[in-house]
């Protein structure tokens, strides 16, 4: 017999609420250290940021139908996966998926796939039928995870908003 053994599940993943704000605060750290290139911001600005920023931010995606974080949380310890979703202002179907991020040691046991559902269930929710989200050109790891969730490549690219020589690739599914 062929095939791998299911991990248990060792965690739960749940919009974020106001005693998230310091272990996502780290969780951010970490993702900017780990991934650079995929984020908005580097590591000295998060950390230069007042936790009293991360706790506004938290508050602001804890609740309604424009922002919402969710995170990954093995009940103790250090958060193992986060993302995001908001409203697209010009699209108002769509959800954009950001700052999807998923601890090294948790990489490909399937807490992608939970973070990203339930991006999904809240878009849908909210009556946004379409999620969609940008990749840097290259991160090839990144786009075959996408894409295995259901996401197809648009054929559109943008600049990076912050590095002008990466480009990113849009992809789109239903939510």
């Amino acid at each position: 017999m062929t095939g791998t053994l299911a991990r248990p599940r060792t965690h739960t993943v749940h919009r974020v609420t106001a005693a998230d704000a310091a272990r996502t605060r780290a969780l951010r750290l970490e993702m900017l250290a780990d991934s650079p290139l995929a984020f908005l911001e580097t590591v000295a600005q998060a950390a230069a940021r007042p936790h009293a920023d991360y706790r506004r931010r938290i508050a602001d995606a804890a609740s309604g139908d424009h922002l919402a974080q969710f995170v990954a949380d093995p009940g103790r310890g250090p958060l193992i996966g986060h993302a995001g979703g908001t409203m697209l202002p010009d699209e108002p179907g769509a959800t954009v998926v950001f700052a999807v991020y998923i601890t090294p040691a948790h990489r490909g046991t399937g807490v992608l796939d939970e973070l990203v559902e339930a991006v999904a269930e809240w878009s849908r929710a909210a009556g946004r039928p379409e999620l969609m989200l940008e990749v840097v050109v290259g991160n090839d790891r990144a786009v075959r995870a996408y894409e295995r969730l259901g996401f197809a490549d648009t054929g559109i690219r943008v600049p990076h908003p912050v590095i002008p020589a990466l480009t990113e690739l849009q992809m789109r599914r239903r939510a």
